[in-house]
């Protein structure tokens, strides 16, 4: 495994494009992983199947001038800011690691229980520690590679959490709580001394390292930055990726599954679906938006929809959730 230097850029733009170059671009198959920690400015990082106006504050967005990009694994939105460190393991998809996260943070929570953080996974892909959140991961596959990522709350500002997000009253029930602050922790509130981001990082890196004295760092060329900038320029930094446009709907449709969140909304005419759209924060491998081109010009009654999506294996794009689950949500 080598590390790769990120070369201390904070713009959430160019460290998510940089882990998209990583994942297409470098060699996955002599290097079995590679390890990419990085620290954004002030931002809320979307899930790629999520509606953005709906998941961010945009008044408190704006005034207080936060990043808003989408990234390109599923789950939900996240906060980032100077306060939290990022990591992103990046691999060969070999067919059993999607949607196993204990694999990928099981080296972050050893490293965490070495210090004295009771942390444990919880849930579908959240670090906890004494019922508090600290981490949340998600994981994106793609042509045999993948990346499983998560952020790691050292000292971030929980105020801008709770101010600069808007959490869907059925996450909040679903884990039985009142607000999201009260399921929130920073790990520095667990150590015995604080410690800054880049201390975090490097006693990280000692442990998953077995304190070895030579860290294996890749560092990106010149052309490397290039094709990085491109990336982000072409989609971290474009509107239409990061906001996109919601179309109007007549029919809106949402469950809490074990998968993960769900929201279909349709505009329907004449009995005629014209137009779908699909958000959420489950965790597939496959694009929705397949499933949305069907769906249009389809009948909205139940035996029309199977036949429509009959070809489909849903658990590809949703994850684990039983077909009649899903038709009943539809209908």
């Amino acid at each position: 495994m080598r590390v790769i230097d990120n070369e201390g850029i904070t713009d959430p733009r160019i460290n998510l494009a940089l882990e998209e170059f990583a994942l297409y671009h470098m060699d996955l198959d002599k290097e079995d992983t590679y390890l990419l920690f990085y620290v954004n400015e002030p931002s809320i990082i979307i899930g790629k199947n999520q509606n953005t106006i709906e998941e961010i504050n945009v008044d408190y967005v704006n005034e207080h001038g936060i990043h808003v990009v989408r990234r390109l694994s599923g789950g939900g939105a996240v906060y980032h800011d100077l306060g939290n460190l990022n990591f992103s393991f990046l691999t060969k998809d070999d067919g059993d690691s999607f949607h196993n996260f204990k694999k990928f943070t099981q080296p972050v929570v050893d490293a965490l229980n070495s210090m004295g953080v009771p942390a444990e996974l919880s849930g579908r892909n959240d670090l906890q520690a004494d019922g508090r959140k600290i981490s949340g991961n998600a994981q994106f596959s793609s042509k045999g590679r993948m990346y499983s990522h998560g952020t790691l709350m050292l000292d971030s500002r929980t105020e801008n959490i709770v101010s600069a997000l808007n959490v869907k009253d059925e996450k909040i029930k679903s884990k039985g709580i009142k607000s999201i602050k009260s399921r929130v922790g920073n790990i520095n509130d667990y150590l015995e001394e604080p410690l800054s981001v880049e201390e975090f990082k490097n006693l990280l890196l000692r442990y998953i390292f077995q304190d070895s004295t030579e860290i294996p760092f890749y560092t990106l060329s010149s052309e490397d930055w290039e094709e990085v900038h491109r990336i982000s320029n072409k989609r971290y930094s474009n509107w239409d990726w990061n906001y996109g446009k919601s179309p109007a709907f007549d029919i809106h449709r949402s469950h809490k599954f074990d998968a993960g969140l769900i929201d279909i909304r349709f505009n329907v005419k004449k009995g005629v679906i014209q137009s779908c759209k699909i958000y959420g924060d489950f965790f597939g491998t496959a694009e929705v938006a397949d499933i949305e081109r069907t769906l249009a010009g389809t009948k909205y009654e139940m035996a029309a929809l199977r036949e429509a999506l009959a070809p489909f294996n849903l658990q590809e794009y949703f994850g684990p959730i039983e077909d009649e689950d899903f038709f009943s949500l539809l209908y």
